[in-house]
């Protein structure tokens, strides 16, 4: 006798979770129209029996699973959910808003999900909200390549801060930020750069220090590294002890968070910002220019990087227009009081 078509069956024949073939045949207006739809039919094909005998929900063009009535275009429900790794870190207000103010102006209502720098939490958030909203919206994501490309499989999805082949991405140009800040010390007088790595797994660290090294070797000054640390003003001052274990007078920093740290554990350590060490942070945060002194800082257009991931995932869900593979914003270097002359030029 013929082995019985499983869930698990259906699942690897249409490139989805278990989990969510499970949603297609019990409630399918809880998942992307198109997955549903796909799912049935592969269900139907495989001669899949669900338990009891009961028939699979209809999967025929222009009617809505199961009801018999006009589907439309957009999946069920105008919720899309903005996953980010820390709502306590200032880099992602404004990313909210412009991304809050987008689904606003589309007629969409976007739930937010804070996952505290956890790949583990990440997932379970991912589980959660997949079923329920028509779109993902991924803000520095750790997850593999891999994971993001399979999820992307089952839900529309567009990544933030980070570049994945065969998922709509929108990123600020690193490298082009991070040769400017290069540009600025070494115009000041400095012969080497020290860079304060930020978290391991992320994408945009991986970027910057890439950036840097290059921007330092064709400039001709030396380029250090410390870290990787945490994105927080409190590994910012932990870091401060390595800063001066490496004589370093010009510092970059991967965000501003550990600017702002860095410049208080050297006031502790004796040093100065700016005359015996010149800081740089990345983002240009709201506080980057509340504190003393103000932080130079190489400029993201955060809002804009919110509300054009957005507008893409608005335009994936919809099927009306197809995001780009990548989107690249401009960055810009806004110069304040913490960046002053090197020990050269003194």
């Amino acid at each position: 006798m013929d082995k019985a078509v499983t869930i698990y069956d259906v699942a690897k024949a249409a490139g989805v979770a278990p989990s969510t073939v499970s949603r297609a045949f019990s409630r399918p207006g809880r998942i992307n129209a198109a997955t549903a739809e796909r799912i049935l039919r592969v269900g139907a094909a495989l001669g899949y029996q669900r338990p009891g005998g009961r028939p699979l929900p209809a999967a025929e063009d222009g009617a809505s699973p199961g009801t018999g009535r006009e589907r439309r275009a957009a999946p069920v429900g105008r919720m899309i959910a903005l996953i980010i790794p820390d709502i306590t870190n200032p880099f992602y207000f404004e990313i909210i808003r412009g991304a809050e103010r987008a689904a606003s102006e589309a007629g969409y209502t976007l739930v937010l999900s804070d996952t505290q720098e956890s790949r583990r939490l990440e997932r379970d958030a991912l589980e959660r909200t997949s079923a329920v909203v028509a779109g993902l919206l991924l803000t520095s994501t750790r997850m593999d390549d891999s994971d993001l490309l399979d999820v992307s499989r089952q839900t529309p999805v567009v990544v933030l801060n980070r570049a994945v082949d065969g998922v709509p991405s929108v990123v600020t140009d690193n490298r082009s930020g991070v040769r400017l800040a290069v540009e600025h010390v070494v115009d000041l007088g400095h012969t080497s750069v020290t860079y304060v790595a930020g978290p391991e797994a992320s994408w945009a660290d991986r970027e910057r220090w890439t950036a840097a090294q290059e921007a330092c070797r064709e400039l001709g000054v030396r380029v250090r590294r410390v870290g990787p640390f945490a994105p927080t003003v409190d590994a910012g001052a932990y870091a401060a002890q390595a800063v001066t274990g490496q004589h370093a007078s010009a510092v970059l920093c991967y965000n501003d968070q550990l600017a702002i740290g860095l410049i208080r554990g050297l006031r502790l350590l004796g040093a100065h910002v700016p005359e015996d060490v010149s800081v740089i942070g990345f983002d240009n945060t709201l506080v980057a220019d509340l504190v003393t002194p103000g932080i130079t800082t190489v400029a993201a257009p955060l809002d804009s990087l919110g509300a054009t991931g957005v507008s893409g995932l608005i335009g994936l869900v919809t099927g009306r227009r197809r995001p780009e593979p990548l989107v690249v914003l401009p960055s810009i270097l806004v110069v304040r009081e913490s960046t002053g002359p090197g020990p050269a030029s003194a």
